[in-house]
């Protein structure tokens, strides 16, 4: 896990996600095997004829151990509920990653890789020894760049992201419930604030924590807030259709649109395209830039003018 972090962090290094999230998981992968291992639990795959277990091999004849989401989906566990899902976010991001490459997701992710290691350490912790943890052997991260609000909402388009790994993340954050996507287990976000003035004498820290349930915290929240996370913009189908002939393709007409999301099985589980409220189905703005896209491919059909 030092080494997934240490790679992150390397300025030089520029497939640091997708080396992050391979080490992250080999990391518990081993961390789950020595804790099954000191709970005498047998975590080699087997199959069972009568009495004996037949242990399943490598073609070397070395025995075949659990893989990472096997451990996370047996009972006897020790992780939570929450970091399970982090888990299986990165692992089912693993499967996109091996088979497109991508330099374009450091900025996306950095929360959710954030989490993964605090949760790493504590699990550590919890389930061995304190002494244990891996937190002393880390410092903070120097960067050459500050955060702006432009670059946030940048960030929360995935305009740039091959589709298949915009797609995969926002069908897994879709299919969350609220309160398990805003667990800091999951995805570990920091509101970053400039310091302009300090005690002298003090120690001058990069980053300070305080209590998110804290008077500091709450004044934060209602004055000085940069960054905020906010609710899914959602349209309606003839929204959509409105937005679209605006642009000045009026001859895409509520059929049309019914159409292309029929022929993209846009409304599949995992698409992550939109969501259906009180049986309602409404849009996100993933799906708005798709039907954009459509539109000016294939402008000659849609424009006026044509």
């Amino acid at each position: 896990m030092l080494t997934a972090v240490q790679i992150f962090n390397n300025p030089n290094i520029q497939f640091k996600s997708e080396s992050f999230i391979v080490l992250s998981i080999i990391a518990w992968t081993y961390l789950l095997h020595a804790y099954f291992r000191s709970q005498k639990i047998e975590y080699r795959y087997f199959q069972q004829h009568g009495q004996r277990k037949r242990f399943d091999k490598t073609t070397k004849g070395a025995y075949k151990y659990w893989a990472l989401e096997r451990c996370l989906n047996d009972t006897r566990c020790p992780v939570d509920k929450v970091t399970k899902l982090n888990l299986k976010f990165l692992i089912g991001l693993r499967h996109e990653i091996e088979h497109q490459m991508t330099t374009k997701i450091d900025d996306y992710l950095s929360a959710r890789f954030q989490a993964c290691c605090l949760n790493f350490n504590q699990c550590i912790k919890n389930n061995f020894d304190e002494s244990l943890g891996i937190d002393k052997h880390l410092s903070f991260s120097l960067q050459f760049s500050s955060i702006k609000e432009e670059h946030a909402k940048q960030l929360k388009e995935f305009t740039d992201l091959p589709k298949n790994i915009s797609s995969y993340i926002n069908g897994f954050d879709v299919s969350m419930p609220d309160e398990d996507y805003n667990d800091m287990r999951y995805s570990y976000r920091v509101l970053y604030i400039p310091k302009s003035a300090n005690h002298k004498g003090q120690a001058d820290k990069v980053i300070e924590f305080i209590p998110a349930n804290s008077p500091e915290a709450e004044k934060l929240n209602k004055e000085y807030v940069l960054i905020k996370e906010k609710e899914k913009p959602k349209y309606l189908p003839s929204k959509i259709v409105q937005l679209m002939q605006t642009d000045g393709f009026s001859k895409f007409k509520q059929h049309k649109h019914t159409q292309l999301w029929k022929s993209m099985n846009a409304k599949g589980k995992g698409k992550g395209f939109g969501v259906e409220v009180a049986k309602t189905w409404y849009w996100y703005e993933t799906w708005l830039n798709e039907v954009r896209k459509h539109c000016q491919e294939n402008a000659s059909e849609y424009s006026k003018y044509t």
